[in-house]
């Protein structure tokens, strides 16, 4: 059976050592038929590499990248690493795709981009011609090609995009499939992204803007939890990234590097982190798919670190069950 549209799908948030690390919500994602299976940029096992294994162990899910660095490759062995996945799963696919801070695009390539959007806008347009079939003739700033990909049938490849701030929600606007957020409020995606996204499309004469996946950080509230340490736990990494700190400061999220308990209870009262019954955890997520995010990914970071695997598994567990509960309220 398909999964539900509507359903949630499950993102593993850690660069794992071994496919196996990842094999539990591989499983967890076909056994709940959630939407979809997402793993992030890894630099200790590859992450198409251990998308594969996982179909090979036969853990045949829909799948995503959110999201792989574009540095890394170009578009033709992009399209050809997601169109391989499709095919060996028999499963679609999100390929989605981040520009990497101005210091790891330096360390590839010599020099950051001079414009980080047209980077995005012209891989993102050559990675789609690939995958329908087209052959590309570009030269631009950041990549040559001349080719196309060999003819195969396989499963829906879709491209997205790494989507923060407007500037770059009206790139993914104009060439994504998909625009892909993390951390991302709810009225933040509504008021300051969807309107963008619509720009883009708009301007590029699309019939409609992307659709929006967002990555969420979920915590079941159980005995002997702290709420305010699995926050810190789950978005501390990413509160170091000044595009972070500035797009949570756009929103009106207050976060202070000094202050970490109010930093936890701002994180916590935007739903930035979203803490609770399983039933509290599905109706906070009900108002991001009424912002207008499309797919949910739950994030689990915060309960994979402090507590391992089979917290944070039983955890997704629960949550999926409450959502499809919510759902037919």
């Amino acid at each position: 059976m398909s999964p539900d549209p509507q359903d949630p799908a499950v993102l593993y948030p850690l660069q794992p050592d071994h496919p196996e690390l990842v094999a539990p919500f591989a499983a967890l994602a076909r056994r709940t038929r959630a939407r979809r299976l997402w793993l992030c940029q890894s630099f200790k096992a590859e992450t198409h590499q251990v998308l594969a294994h996982l179909a090979g162990m036969g853990h045949t899910v829909p799948v995503g990248t959110s999201v792989t660095l574009l540095p890394l490759r170009h578009p033709y062995e992009a399209a050809l690493q997601a169109r391989s996945l499709s095919l060996i799963s028999g499963e679609p696919v999100v390929a989605g795709f981040g520009i990497g801070n101005p210091g790891f695009v330096s360390g590839l390539h010599g020099s950051p981009y001079a414009s980080p959007r047209t980077a995005v806008r012209d891989y993102l347009a050559s990675v789609r011609a690939l995958l329908d079939g087209e052959t590309v003739d570009h030269d631009g700033p950041y990549h040559r090609l001349h080719g196309g990909l060999m003819p195969l049938d396989h499963a829906r490849v879709e491209v997205g995009a790494g989507v923060l701030r407007p500037a770059m929600a009206r790139t993914a606007g104009e060439v994504a499939d998909v625009a892909i957020t993390w951390m991302t409020p709810p009225a933040y995606v509504e008021d300051v992204l969807r309107p963008a996204l619509a720009e883009g499309a708009a301007k590029a004469g699309r019939s409609g803007p992307p659709r929006i996946a967002t990555a969420v950080h979920v915590a079941v509230a159980r005995p002997g939890r702290d709420p305010r340490r699995i926050a810190l736990a789950a978005a501390a990494e990413h509160l170091k990234a000044p595009h972070y700190a500035a797009m949570l400061a756009r929103a009106g999220v207050a976060v202070d590097p000094h202050d970490p308990v109010a930093t936890a209870d701002a994180l916590l009262r935007a739903r930035v982190v979203v803490a609770g019954t399983p039933e509290e955890i599905a109706a906070a997520l009900a108002a991001y798919r009424r912002s207008g995010v499309d797919e949910v990914m739950l994030n689990p970071a915060g309960v994979l670190l402090t507590e391992g695997v089979p917290a944070a598994v039983a955890d997704l567990e629960e949550i999926i069950d409450a959502c499809r509960r919510e759902a037919v309220r």
